[in-house]
């Protein structure tokens, strides 16, 4: 029989088949839409992130949308607007859904928005619902935001606010494939300019995301792990605890939504792997994703190069394992 576990991993290697190289961000986001949240992916042009997502969509019975970001557009054109209807018995206004309304969005480098704009999806991503004309429209139950950032262009973009980035449950970077993976690329992409075209298969249900939530709902979190999520937390606010290093990079740690996440994304990862508990490994293989973005350096820090990621292994390293 077939269960709804084999059904997520048979998604994650539906998308496998569609993205060569980038293992981690599969896995990421199917995580991110196990744990219901939102996912912020940064990486050069041309790493599959655009890709990603909509294999994600196509190998799931779900709608997708994509908002490319750029200075000029308007709230209005992310959630959608009243517009006049003219009709035989007079006119009314009626709300046509914008973008958002899908329940995957790919949002295409949202820092070349205006703060406005970022703000509009943001509150979407938070509340799940978006307040037009005085009136408030539901988003879809399944409903996840990927959005997109290029690390390498900054001119004429609108980073994202420290306090609007603690959103996202996690902050996935990407990189290079290897050699290998290259070269399966380039087969994959002349096979499809080809003509050749993978298995299709029936898309798997919306419902078997509803189930997967409520079994990872009762994957088993001791109270030793809830500690130690703690502990993580906490070393990134009172740094001085652990080392003098820490205290001189970190300036403000993770707020409690990074606890939270914490916990959401070590038991998705746990329940993915077969087990029906957490263990500190599942803890740590997150915890970079998850804290990165969360914590704000010290101007110490950046003139000494030191990374967000670079913290975080401090933290991972310095915090004892229960």
């Amino acid at each position: 029989m077939t269960t709804v576990r084999d059904q997520v991993l048979a998604l994650k290697e539906r998308m496998s088949g569609d993205i060569v190289g980038q293992q981690e961000m599969i896995e990421r986001l199917i995580i991110g839409i196990l744990a219901n949240g939102n996912i912020l992916v940064e990486g050069l042009p041309g790493l599959a992130k655009t890709r990603a997502v909509k294999s994600l969509a196509g190998h799931l019975e779900a709608d997708l949308s994509r908002i490319q970001f750029t200075p000029d557009l308007l709230p209005a054109d992310v959630t959608g607007t009243e517009v006049y209807h003219a009709g035989d018995a007079g006119g009314e206004f009626r709300f046509d859904p914008g973008p958002v309304f899908a329940n995957i969005v790919l949002a295409d480098e949202i820092n070349r928005a205006p703060a406005k704009v970022q703000a509009a999806l943001l509150e979407a991503m938070e509340e799940r619902q978006v307040t037009v004309a005085g009136t408030t429209h539901k988003l879809p139950e399944l409903f996840m935001v990927m959005a997109t950032q290029n690390p390498i262009e900054q001119e004429g973009t609108y980073p994202l606010p420290e306090a609007q980035m603690d959103r996202f449950l996690m902050h996935v970077l990407i990189g290079y494939p290897d050699e290998a993976a290259e070269e399966d690329i380039i087969r994959l992409v002349r096979g499809e300019s080809a003509g050749a075209t993978s298995n299709v298969s029936e898309p798997i249900s919306q419902e078997v995301i509803f189930a997967a939530r409520k079994e990872i709902d009762t994957v088993h979190s001791a109270q030793t792990i809830d500690r130690y999520l703690v502990d993580l937390v906490f070393a990134t606010r009172f740094p001085e605890r652990y080392s003098e290093a820490l205290a001189g990079w970190i300036e403000v740690g993770a707020s409690p939504r990074g606890g939270i996440a914490l916990d959401r994304c070590a038991r998705a990862h746990a329940w993915l792997a077969g087990k029906d508990f957490v263990s500190p490994d599942d803890v740590r293989a997150v915890a970079h994703n998850v804290l990165r973005h969360r914590l704000i350096l010290s101007y110490e820090a950046s003139a000494d190069g030191v990374t967000s990621d670079q913290v975080v292994s401090e933290v991972v390293k310095q915090v004892a394992v229960p």
